[in-house]
């Protein structure tokens, strides 16, 4: 990236979106100027302006919520930039996932990387705790065999509901199918993000 290409605004300021690289959430909008942006190129760190301090500030320099810079781009008008990144942590200084928690439009259902992601995370910790009562727990807990025999049960429902028609059933047999392919992707050490690369790799243009 080449800075001299930024369009930066009469403070010497251009604002940044900070997108998570493996769901495309939205995570934060900030402001960065020319040292900021060098830093974050130089460390992968993601680095911004404080106009109200008047001093360059480190995600997770204090919180220890960093963000690790995958990627940066410059949009079309070289007037706004994106930071593309792996969080360890929330974005925003609240708790909450991303700096945009607050729905003024009524909540529509999240992209289905984000979902998947969620979902994903949420197997894996429930295999590390084995709370009592998950089906997860249970499921892992009797091996490896017995989630796969579970994917060919529920890719059989969802052969049934394509062949009936039954758009409202298949939408629920594909949504189990899904849930035991992350099931065994946990099991086996991989993560929706290795399934992207593959197919990326494999369609890209």
């Amino acid at each position: 990236m080449n800075l001299d290409q930024v369009r930066f605004d009469e403070r010497g300021l251009v604002p940044v979106i900070v997108q998570d690289a493996a769901s495309g959430q939205v995570l934060t909008l900030a402001y960065a100027n020319r040292e900021a942006l060098e830093q974050t190129l130089q460390t992968r760190r993601s680095t911004f302006w404080s106009r109200s301090r008047g001093e360059l500030w480190v995600k997770g320099a204090t919180s220890g919520n960093t963000q690790e810079v995958l990627e940066v781009r410059l949009d079309c008008d070289q007037d706004a930039v994106l930071y593309r990144v792996r969080p360890n942590g929330p974005a925003c200084h609240t708790g909450a996932e991303t700096c945009f928690h607050h729905p003024i439009t009524p909540e529509a259902a999240p992209p289905l990387g984000e979902v998947l992601e969620k979902v994903y995370h949420t197997i894996r910790s429930r295999m590390a705790e084995l709370p009592e009562g998950s089906y997860v727990a249970k499921l892992h807990q009797a091996g490896l065999d017995r989630v796969l025999k579970k994917i060919g049960e529920e890719a059989g429902e969802v052969i049934l509901a394509a062949k009936n028609r039954d758009p409202q059933e298949l939408r629920w047999e594909a949504s189990d199918l899904l849930f035991h392919l992350l099931f065994t992707l946990a099991e086996c050490e991989l993560s929706p993000e290795d399934l992207a690369k593959a197919l990326w790799e494999r369609h890209r243009p």
